[in-house]
């Protein structure tokens, strides 16, 4: 379920907050994630489509509607109906109703239904800021960036990029932007535009050293550097993308990490040298599956075997974010995936033993203390503990 009207009002405050932000600034490319739950209800109309339960999906887009029109009456202080908004609802209808879905295309559709999310609250944000006076040119970006055809994990192709957007921004009257994307997205347009800096808005001060929802003790890092970032996102820290950093630190942009609520607080900065962290950080990374793999005939040289198994697991597109392996035995902390099962059943056909265990999460621990590793490392609930001089990594059930 979407969330009710105190997430609406949060939403549209967010709106009006942006448009504090731009002030009369010039030559922006502002980039808009999905508003609210929005991404989880259109992951529900796409188990909808998955299942072939139209009622489902139709269910859950109507409660979308009613949600984005709550915030835009709230905007507009009254009964609007924004004919781009009406437009890009119908086209997700004739999605949901007419896809003949196939497993093999998860990902596709996946990708098509999620996209909506960014379309909308991109085509909200545009026409709020016309009608508060800050004239701006909407963006597909659909259109705009060339991605390798891996979906759901997909890499923007910078050269070939280059050109659209080139096109879209030199051809356009207006000097700010508005485009669909997550932060990955956003450093490219950077990266292709040449940006001064490039500027992530938070609900939080900065980037802190751990997730204050479940280590309430969380404190603000002032300063990061482009390599600590990168190892810090491939761990599974949610505030910055891993696939963020390199189109920056190619083009030495500084990312700023700062409060939605206050543009004067300086936040976080993440540049190409800065002060060392001085605090730990911890990063949990959730909804894991651990795999134990064995060979069955007991005949098991691991670097005989690892082509076979990380070649599948690569054509099941399953990430692997821990390796723990014995004489006998690989086990694997991975990201759980509509594809798991599908993957074990191979693992068996190729003459392995597979078991999996699922609601798993990994602790990562950079720069840990003997009084963290006590804490978070020893319990019963540990099925693999690693640790080098400066970190730890932790997989536990739930």
């Amino acid at each position: 379920m979407l969330s009710g009207l105190g997430d609406v009002y949060k939403r549209q405050e967010g709106v009006r907050k942006l448009r504090n932000i731009i002030d009369d600034e010039q030559n922006l490319f502002i980039i808009v994630s999905a508003m609210g739950k929005t991404t989880n209800a259109l992951e529900r109309v796409f188990e909808g489509v998955q299942r072939g339960d139209r009622e489902k999906s139709a269910a859950e887009i109507a409660r979308l509607r009613e949600y984005h029109a709550a915030i835009i009456d709230d905007l507009w202080h009254g009964p609007t109906r924004l004919e781009r908004v009406e437009a890009l609802f119908a086209e997700l209808d004739r999605v949901a109703a007419e896809t003949q879905y196939r497993a093999a295309d998860a990902e596709l559709w996946y990708d098509t239904i999620v996209a909506f999310g960014e379309l909308l609250s991109t085509t909200v944000v545009s026409e709020y800021l016309a009608s508060a006076g800050v004239a701006n040119h909407w963006v597909d970006m659909r259109r705009a960036l060339v991605t390798q055809q891996r979906h759901k994990d997909a890499s923007v192709d910078i050269d070939a990029s280059a050109f659209r957007l080139l096109a879209e921004v030199e051809g356009a009257a207006e000097t700010i932007f508005v485009g669909q994307g997550f932060i990955g997205g956003a450093a490219v347009v950077a990266n292709i535009l040449g940006a001064e800096s490039m500027s992530v808005w938070k609900d939080v001060d900065g980037v802190l050293n751990a997730d204050p929802k479940t280590f309430p003790d969380a404190e603000q890092i002032k300063e990061l550097n482009y390599l600590d970032t990168i190892e810090l996102a491939y761990s599974g820290a949610q505030i910055i993308h891993p696939k963020t950093i390199k189109p920056l630190q190619n083009k030495n942009i500084p990312l700023y990490v700062r409060p939605f609520g206050d543009k004067r607080k300086p936040g976080t900065v993440i540049r190409g040298t800065s002060a060392p962290v001085t605090v730990p950080i911890l990063i949990l990374k959730k909804d894991q599956v651990f795999l134990t793999v064995r060979s069955r005939d007991f005949s098991f040289v691991l670097e005989e075997k690892f082509a076979t198994i990380f070649s599948l697991l690569e054509r099941y597109r399953i990430k692997t974010n821990l390796i723990h392996n014995s004489a006998v035995n690989l086990g694997l902390c991975v990201d759980n995936s509509w594809h798991i099962d599908e993957a074990v059943a191979e693992f068996r056909d190729e003459g392995f033993d597979v078991m999996k265990v699922e609601d798993m999460e990994l602790l990562t621990i950079r720069g840990y203390t003997d009084e963290l590793l006590a804490k978070y490392g020893y319990t019963p609930k540990v099925f693999v503990r690693q640790t080098t001089q400066s970190t730890a990594r932790i997989v536990r059930k739930k």
